[in-house]
């Protein structure tokens, strides 16, 4: 019963992952236009083969009057798709087409063939990002095939470099302003639905991203004076060097636990669990060093309860006998929402505490504003109608905190409903594939993600507000 209650407690505090209430209520309420020029999501068997053999060019988008086409920052695409009703403020779909450095080592097929195998394609990117890339294309393909106008304009915007700076993303959001568009919301890469990701915890669960941590490069450097080896000082540059960041490995960050929207969280959820975890969830308050005690254990969870370090760069060092005069290492944080990038770095010098010890900011953001997930959250009730729609066994919805960053927390400055979210399902053994090798998508997968844009479009379409509903668990 002892390991039973353990691995229950550790399921419940694996859910703490998504920041979340549970969310199965009514879903938006179509006009009657909507409902009478809907165009179902029914695929020909020419056109699934189109979506994984095809997939190098877009006829009809790069052709269609009301769709303007622009290269941005040189390499990133911005398309803007006018809708037939000015007075519906336009959203914007968002992925991007860069990836991280692909080692050729231990992959089944060449990195970049896309290739088709038992089902699934592979290839680098293809869970990250480029499956959203030709998953927003082929979806308005497909519906401007099927004669579609759209009544609410949107933008879709193909970022070149997310992997690294962002600056694709960054000049779109700037050229968006200069035109003075405001947002109703935006869509990015982020949440997934959770397959069996969860130990013992058998739903799917769709995760919906409403906001990210900040982040924290943070240099750390020592200049002393260099030296024959054969003489050598009490200390060295590096010795000093590394028993700073020794030090900051050892010592962790604050737990942060009441901040933003764990506790109705956990009130919500308890009612998914069996006795005594129930009870627990019930009173986290009461049960705070508990279930925190758990949470610490998993690198993942301990991520959710407070700003993680991770030393990720050391340099030092030219030749075997020489001293050397400067030691450098990099420490990349990831701010909890609860924190700000000036607070991380006080507590990071108390905690290194050695004058000797320069710090230097090499970039640097704020953990990222929560975006709505009421009933009114129009971007938010839009996303959870139609995960209904094409999924429809999947009946928990769930806002999070995305750990990883995205090109999305550049629109913040033209909108309040930033939501970030993968139609695809996502089972432990892909986990490893996100810039790994054998990253792949199954064939299925990428045409549901299809499916769902498809769908998404005619759904945003209306211009009634979302139904107040009750939460139920």
């Amino acid at each position: 019963m002892a390991q039973r209650c353990v691995c229950l407690l550790a399921l419940a505090a694996m859910l703490l992952l998504v920041f979340a209430t549970v969310s199965r209520s009514m879903g938006l309420r179509s006009d009657e236009h909507q409902r009478a020029s809907r165009i179902p999501s029914e695929f020909s068997k020419e056109e699934r083969v189109a979506m994984k053999e095809a997939l190098k060019v877009f006829p009809t988008v790069l052709s269609t009057s009301f769709i303007q086409h622009e290269v941005v920052e040189e390499y990133s695409h911005l398309f803007t798709i006018q809708g037939s009703d000015p007075s519906l403020q336009p959203y914007l779909l968002m992925a991007h087409f860069d990836v991280v450095p692909a080692p050729e080592e231990g992959w089944e097929v060449p990195p970049f063939s896309g290739l088709e195998r038992d089902g699934a394609i592979y290839g680098w990117g293809t869970l990250d990002d480029k499956n959203s890339v030709m998953a927003l294309l082929q979806a308005l393909e497909l519906l401007l095939i099927r004669k579609y106008i759209p009544r609410r304009s949107f933008f879709i915007s193909l970022g070149h470099d997310e992997e690294s700076s962002g600056t694709g993303a960054q000049r779109v959001s700037a050229l968006l302003q200069s035109r003075g568009v405001q947002l109703a919301f935006v869509v990015d890469e982020g949440g997934f639905i959770l397959d069996d990701v969860i130990p013992d915890f058998k739903k799917p669960i769709a995760l919906i991203g409403v906001s990210e941590k900040g982040s924290m490069n943070l240099l750390l450097q020592v200049n002393m004076s260099s030296g024959h080896s054969s003489a050598p000082p009490k200390e060295t540059s590096i010795g000093i060097l590394a028993a700073a960041v020794s030090r900051l490995e050892q010592t962790q960050m604050p737990i942060i636990f009441g901040s933003g929207t764990m506790v109705t969280v956990l009130r919500q959820m308890a009612d998914e669990f069996p006795f005594p975890v129930d009870k627990i969830l019930s009173n986290p308050r009461l049960f705070e060093p508990l279930i925190t005690r758990f949470m610490e254990r998993n690198p993942l969870t301990n991520a959710i309860i407070r700003t993680t370090k991770a030393l990720t760069i050391f340099e030092a060092g030219i030749k075997v006998n020489v001293i050397p005069s400067v030691a450098k290492a990099t420490v990349n944080f990831r701010i909890h929402s609860g924190q700000t990038v000036q607070e991380v770095l006080e507590l990071t010098k108390n905690i290194v505490a050695d004058n000797r010890v320069q710090f230097h900011v090499m970039t640097a953001f704020d953990p990222l504003p929560i975006s709505p997930y009421d009933d009114k959250a129009l971007g938010y009730q839009l996303l959870r109608q139609t995960i209904q729609s094409v999924f429809p066994e999947v009946n928990i919805t769930i806002p999070g905190t995305c750990l990883a960053n995205t090109d999305s927390r550049f629109f913040t400055n033209l909108t309040t409903g930033i939501y970030r979210f993968n139609p695809y399902y996502l089972q432990p053994e892909d986990l490893k594939s996100f810039h790994g090798v054998n990253e792949k998508i199954s064939v299925q997968g990428y045409e549901n993600q299809v499916k769902f844009i498809f769908e998404l479009i005619q759904n945003a379409d209306t211009d009634q507000e979302p139904v107040s509903h009750l939460h139920k668990l």
